[in-house]
């Protein structure tokens, strides 16, 4: 058993299998359609979570895990693990990390727990998670943790392309008329992260324009260390980009992960993002 117990929360979008694999305790998030609450891979899975958004006449809400929430889950683990580290979505889209704070302090006196904001959301949170985990089930010190996830978070970079803006404007993401022009006119919005908040990075007017500047995106930041190919129900898309991507990137770095609900509320069917990891720039 590691020394250390890694902790995130459900917005971790990680290639299946791999959160258990390296012994990852995921707290999820709430999604609520109306009246009714799902914890996010608890009560729902992603493939109900978007049969649900795309037929429901209510848009879904997506909300933290409270304080309680945290300490339950650090509760586990105070008494069997040198300390933990807690690796939450962005502070600036969440206050998913809040929480995670509240909680610490509440039990500051019982074990050491560090708590880090990844500065991401869905796979990028996800990287910075596992390059973590790796090092806890190999035996590391907290310190050491500690230090391999915020060098992580430096090395991280995303970007990606929303089939349409339908979602975010339902979600009251972007204005309900720029959502109807951006469908009349047929452009698709371009994203990324700057200091831990989503920001646009252009338009393009046809996904296969979308597909080249994501493609575009990680061959200008070769070369890397990993990386994960994110998508909501666009499957044979991550997959075309994974082949293209394979002729100056090794296969077995990179992974193909499934956008869950965090995220998917808002961009809805048709997301293709890449979250990578840079290899470090020589001092």
């Amino acid at each position: 058993m590691a020394n250390v117990q890694v902790i995130t929360d459900s917005t971790a979008d990680m290639p299946h299998g791999l959160g258990a694999k390296l012994g990852i305790r995921v707290v999820p998030i709430y999604i609520r359609f109306g009246e009714k609450t799902y914890r996010d891979g608890v009560d729902i899975n992603n493939d109900e979570f978007y049969t649900m958004l795309q037929n429901s006449p209510v848009h879904p809400a997506s909300s933290q895990p409270n304080p309680e929430d945290f300490v339950s889950a650090y509760k586990e683990y105070c008494g069997s693990s040198e300390g933990i580290v807690s690796i939450h979505i962005s502070s600036r889209i969440s206050g998913t990390y809040n929480s995670a704070n509240i909680a610490r302090k509440t039990l500051e006196s019982s074990c050491p727990i560090e708590v880090i904001d990844s500065r991401f959301n869905s796979a990028g949170l996800g990287l910075v998670v596992t390059a973590a985990a790796r090092l806890a089930q190999a035996g590391a010190s907290l310190a050491e943790v500690v230090s391999e996830a915020r060098k992580a978070v430096n090395e991280v970079r995303m970007f990606g392309m929303f089939e349409t803006m339908k979602y975010l404007a339902r979600s009251g993401r972007v204005n309900k008329t720029i959502a109807v022009a951006s469908s009349i006119l047929n452009v698709m919005p371009l994203l990324t992260f700057h200091d831990g908040e989503i920001v646009r990075a252009g338009l393009v007017r046809s996904v296969s324009k979308g597909v080249n500047k994501v493609y575009e995106f990680v061959k200008n930041n070769t070369p890397l260390k990993e990386m994960v190919i994110v998508h909501s129900k666009v499957l044979d898309q991550a997959n075309q980009l994974k082949d293209r991507l394979k002729e100056f990137i090794d296969e077995e770095k990179i992974s193909i992960a499934e956008l869950g609900a965090g995220l998917g509320v808002h961009g809805g069917p048709g997301v293709l993002l890449a979250a990578i990891r840079r290899m470090p720039v020589p001092a």
